[in-house]
């Protein structure tokens, strides 16, 4: 292995020997340690890689870096901000409200409008079409009346159909963000899912809504995994789980503006040739393609495109992500042998099981909720205004416990685990609401709205926590196969025998986030006991803010902020051995967030 890396090391200083000063010989980074002895441990790391020497971004490679005080660190920051977060916020917004405006149409003619399958085949020609079979007293009766509307469990199926097209093209997408232009890919998918959007208002069946449902939920499968991708290349993993917060909170703003839209289209008269809900599609779905060519114009695919940041700005960024982050993901290849540890790593298992069973609550909630409220005593209209403070208080529990758990690195996993006390008692008191007032319900409907939280501290600690881009994007397929299985499975607890109370879907709920619980402390304790282990094999004392050791074996401390993130890119020499796609086991020094 160390006969391969020093070949490859070779050959990578033949090709730039022009562009970079000479580096040390990876044989003897003992001579670079700090104090507290690094060195062995990441010789041993560095000696276990046999991938091969990946090019650090031409702004790496090319020139002196210039200095970067704590001030122009800010600046940098900020601007990353001011450009990136906008276009994730906006764009998942939109995501939210195409996906879920279904809930609105529910209640505003959709169900009534679309017809069974039979029904379209029997009801221009048939008030009623039965079979009857001979010298039995069996017979079959479809009916006008009775078949053309959506009722029953086509309703859920509906609902659920949406992430078998996301279940079947995760994976598939997770390969597709590792090797093409992300933020291209991403902003094809997006024209896509804003036509399919606009032409689910041409459906006039139960197999009509199926087809586009299905296509909307492959259509959407690529953006949240691509921003995955996309947080952790411009940012540290300390500021991962803030930005991961605040992008996300697109989701509940996405649910209060789509109220809104439902309320300004619910007051449109259902005998209107179009309708309410077809008005709701059409909308959104042309403002969602409209909103894909700004995506094309403005969102970098890498920090080396970025346009509104200069030569200097870009080469800091990129520095910045490989020493305070989770490394470089420019010029990246696909690795099998990632692949296979993502699958034998532990915690992949713990994240999986805690998605999928925050899920199966927040798929049923999510295309019920104007159901469950209708059922509480309020109009269709009520319903949707009722929508907006629950979406707000949505929006500010996950601003708020991504911005904790960006500012404290122990804190993630009890915070989801305390987030889902509120959605246990607010589900139980759903389930008794026989004995309570509607007031009362509708109070407990809102102890729900932390329930949405619990995703994003979940996929911040996979941005955080892994290292090496396959890795990472294998366990973000496997997060959102969860996530899927778990939204799949959702609807199908609101049983159509059981509206409106749906009994067995709220004891589901309060089952599920119980479990949630016991998962996020599982985890809490395992990742606490592999970073005690790494500590007692390595020596010396890692860090869950930094990338592990860089620059010779340097293991960086900070608090997070602009100036110790300034002072550690200032410090270290990056080599270009720092700019591998390594994974987390493979990186001495490196610790996990909790």
């Amino acid at each position: 292995m160390a006969a391969l890396f020093k070949r490859a090391t070779t050959r990578w200083r033949s090709r730039h020997a022009t562009l970079l000063e000479p580096v040390t010989n990876p044989g003897s980074l003992a001579d670079h340690l700090d104090d507290n002895g690094e060195g062995q441990s990441l010789i041993a790391n560095m000696e276990s890689s046999s991938d091969a020497q990946q090019h650090p971004p031409a702004e790496v490679r090319d020139g002196e870096r210039q200095h970067i005080d704590s001030g122009m660190a800010k600046k940098i920051v900020r601007k990353i901000d001011r450009n990136i977060i906008p276009l994730l916020f906006i764009t998942y917004m939109f995501n939210f409200m195409d996906k879920t405006i279904l809930s609105s149409a529910s209640v505003f003619g959709l169900r009534n409008d679309t017809v069974s399958c039979f029904s379209v085949l029997y009801r221009q020609h048939y008030r009623t079409y039965t079979t009857v079979r001979s010298s039995t007293s069996f017979w079959f009766m479809i009916t006008d009346d009775g078949a053309q509307n959506l009722k029953g469990q086509n309703y859920s199926w509906v609902s659920s159909i949406f992430y078998f097209g996301y279940f079947a093209w995760t994976y598939p997408t997770s390969i597709l963000i590792a090797r093409l232009p992300v933020a291209k890919y991403m902003t094809a998918n997006t024209f896509f899912w804003g036509a399919v959007v606009a032409l689910t208002a041409a459906c006039r069946n139960y197999g009509g809504l199926l087809t586009v449902r299905f296509l909307l939920g492959i259509a959407e499968a690529t953006i949240t995994p691509a921003f995955m991708f996309l947080t952790s290349t411009w940012y540290t993993r300390d500021e991962i789980p803030t930005r991961t917060g605040i992008w996300f909170a697109g989701n509940s703003v996405g649910g209060l503006v789509a109220s809104f839209v439902a309320f300004g289209f619910g007051h449109i008269s259902n005998d209107d040739k179009v309708g309410p809900w077809r008005w709701m599609y059409i909308v959104l779905g042309v403002l969602t393609f409209v909103w894909a060519f700004v995506l094309w114009i403005w969102l970098p695919d890498t920090i080396s495109k970025a346009r509104f940041l200069t030569a200097d700005e870009r080469r800091y960024a990129a520095d910045r992500v490989v020493v305070a982050g989770t490394g470089s993901t420019e010029k990246t290849a696909w690795k099998w042998d990632q692949v296979k540890e993502c699958f034998v790593d532990p915690k992949t298992w713990f994240i999986f099981g805690l998605e999928i069973i925050t899920q199966i609550p927040n798929g049923g909630t999510q295309n019920f909720a104007n159901l469950v409220i209708k059922s509480f005593g309020f109009t269709s209209l009520q319903s949707t205004l009722i929508n907006i403070p629950y979406s707000l208080l949505s929006a500010g529990i996950i601003a708020g416990t991504g911005w904790l758990a960006g500012r404290y690195r122990k804190m993630n996993c009890i915070l989801i685990a305390i987030i889902v006390l509120p959605c246990i008692t607010g589900a139980a008191i759903i389930y008794s609401r026989d004995s309570v007032s509607s007031g009362v319900q509708l109070f407990a409907y809102f102890l729900l709205s932390p329930g949405p939280a619990a995703m994003p501290l979940a996929m911040s600690l996979v941005q955080a926590n892994y290292r090496g881009v396959t890795k990472k994007m294998t366990m973000s397929a496997l997060l959102f196969l969860a996530y899927c299985a778990g939204n799949i499975a959702g609807p199908q607890f609101f049983k159509a025998a059981e509206e409106p109370h749906y009994n067995t879907a709220f004891r589901t709920i309060m089952i599920c986030y119980a479990l949630v619980v016991v998962l996020a402390l599982g985890l809490r304790f395992y990742l606490q006991w592999m970073n005690a282990k790494r500590t007692k094999e390595e020596g010396y004392e890692g860090s869950a803010g930094g990338a592990g050791a860089v620059g010779g074996g340097k293991v960086m401390q900070a608090d997070g902020n602009a100036n110790d993130v300034a002072d550690m890119v200032d410090r270290v020499e990056l080599r270009p051995e720092d700019y591998e796609d390594v994974t987390d086991w493979k990186t001495a020094g490196f610790r996990y967030r909790l």
